[in-house]
C-alpha cells in the first residue's frame, strides 16, 4: 500500500486559513469545487489557424519560389563610398598615380562650358551612360574652372563632382579627379569608368 504524504507544516495551514479567510465571493457567480478543472478538461480545442494543417491532417506543401512568381531581392547592397578629387577608394596604387601625372588615355570628352546646370546633368548623366555602355575606361569632362572676380568656384565646377557622386552615374565610375595643366588642370576632371560586369 501506499504511504499516506505527511501532514502540511503548521506555519502552511495557519497560513493558508488566512489567506482562505480573506477571499471574498463574487456577486452572481457560482462556482463549485473542482468545476474548473473539469472545465479545462472538457475544453475543446480551438480550430486551426486559416491555411493551417487540417485537424489530423498533414501540413499542405509550401508553393515553390516559381509558383510564386518573382521574388523581391531582400539582399541589400551597401552604398557606394563617396568619392572626390582627394579620395579615390576604388581606384589601385598605381592608376591613381597615373592619373596625377595625366597619363591618361582618353577615350571620350565632354565640354560642359555654355550649360546652365538643368542642361550640364542630363548631359553628364547620359556621357557617362555611353561611355559605360561603349567599354570605355578613361573620359574628361570640361567643367571650366570659372573663377569668380569674387574667387568663388563655378556652379558647374561645384556642381560636378555631385552629380558623379549621384545614381546612376556613381555605379559607373571608380574616380575622378583634376586634369593636368596640360588638359585643363582644375577646370577639366578625368574619369575612370568601372567595367561592365559580363
Amino acid at each position: 500500500m501506499a504511504k499516506k504524504p505527511p501532514p502540511p507544516p503548521a506555519d502552511d495551514v495557519a497560513l493558508w486559513k488566512g489567506v482562505s479567510a480573506s477571499v471574498r465571493k463574487l456577486k452572481g457567480r457560482e462556482f463549485m469545487r473542482g468545476s474548473a478543472d473539469a472545465e479545462i478538461l472538457n475544453k475543446k480545442s480551438p480550430p486551426p489557424p486559416p491555411g493551417g494543417p487540417p485537424p489530423g491532417g498533414k501540413r499542405p506543401k509550401e508553393k515553390s519560389a516559381q509558383a510564386l512568381g518573382p521574388q523581391i531581392d531582400t539582399k541589400s547592397k551597401l552604398p557606394l563610398p563617396e568619392l572626390s578629387h582627394e579620395s579615390q577608394p576604388g581606384l589601385d596604387k598605381a592608376t591613381e598615380r597615373r592619373m596625377a601625372k595625366g597619363n591618361v588615355k582618353i577615350e571620350g570628352r565632354l565640354d560642359l562650358h555654355g550649360m546652365t546646370q538643368l542642361e550640364a546633368q542630363p548631359a553628364l548623366e547620359n556621357f557617362i551612360e555611353h561611355a559605360f555602355r561603349a567599354g570605355k575606361r578613361e573620359v574628361i569632362v570640361v567643367t571650366g574652372k570659372g573663377t569668380r572676380p569674387s574667387g568663388e568656384m563655378g556652379v558647374l565646377r561645384q556642381m560636378t563632382p555631385n552629380w558623379l557622386n549621384m545614381e546612376p552615374n556613381r555605379s559607373r565610375i571608380v574616380a575622378f579627379r583634376y586634369a593636368a595643366p596640360k588638359d585643363g588642370g582644375e577646370g577639366a576632371l578625368y574619369i575612370r569608368i568601372r567595367k561592365q560586369n559580363k
